[in-house]
């Protein structure tokens, strides 16, 4: 049986990976979804996100949590995990609301070893709230697509064998998977990167921070009539006390 793990120096906290939603392009409008044909803006999320990374992470319940580490972290277990993460190394890429709240997110890690460079594995969560809009399999779109521009030919995806919705979306991309009691592990093998996947890659990217720019603007604004409505709030109980 493969052993990704023997490629990956991680945390058991790196080692699980949980998807609730069926799988998708990501970046593109869900196939088969009418009733949720709209882009999903995916956008590589780096250190300066890391405060929104352990909210995300935290807001899992118990059984999330089980399927996302393969046990029931606790608070202090998923802080460590966001404290060890490697930005330098590994690539992740999250779903915003319009709160800016990070919703879904996923994990690519990349092979510490120099015998494995070519290899990766994946892990995916998404909040309660959010489920069954394809933001699972959107984001292991966007992951295989930036995995192949990074040379990497085989991803490897290591969850329990109860999390059926991950080795669905593993199933359907082609992986083969291999069963052994509670744990199953998956590996797809990746082609290569093409002029298409590079351009796509970097048009989607884009379009997703300019997304996220806009939301920010966005809640930047309706905090200032916030503030604005307050005031005259404030201005108006004043003349009223004035008055009487």
């Amino acid at each position: 049986m493969v052993d990704p793990t023997r490629w990956f120096k991680s945390t058991p906290l790196q080692a699980q990976a949980e998807v609730r939603a069926s799988s998708s392009t990501g970046g593109t409008p869900e196939r088969g979804d009418k009733s949720n044909p709209v882009m999903v803006p995916i956008r590589s999320i780096g250190p300066g996100q890391i405060d929104r990374i352990e909210a995300h992470l935290l807001e899992l319940d118990t059984n999330d949590r089980y399927l996302r580490f393969g046990y029931a972290a606790n608070d202090e277990q998923i802080r460590r995990y966001v404290a060890q993460l490697n930005f330098d190394r590994d690539e992740l890429f999250g779903i915003f609301n319009r709160r800016l709240e990070l919703i879904a997110m996923a994990h690519l890690a990349f092979s510490l070893d120099p015998q494995y460079t070519s290899c990766a594995e994946f892990g995916v969560s998404v909040v309660k709230h959010a489920r069954g809009r394809g933001y699972g399999g959107r984001l292991f779109e966007r992951a295989v697509m930036h995995a192949r521009n990074e040379g990497v030919q085989m991803l490897f995806i290591h969850a329990l064998s109860e999390n059926t919705a991950m080795l669905k979306i593993a199933r359907r991309a082609g992986a083969v998977i291999e069963r052994d009691g509670s744990e199953s592990e998956a590996h797809l093998r990746l082609p290569p990167a093409d002029f298409d996947s590079r351009v796509t890659e970097m048009v989607n990217e884009q379009v997703a921070i300019t997304d996220y720019h806009l939301k920010a603007q966005a809640k930047q604004f309706w905090g200032f009539l916030s503030v604005l409505q307050d005031i005259r709030q404030g201005v108006r109980e004043a003349r009223e006390r004035v008055r009487g």
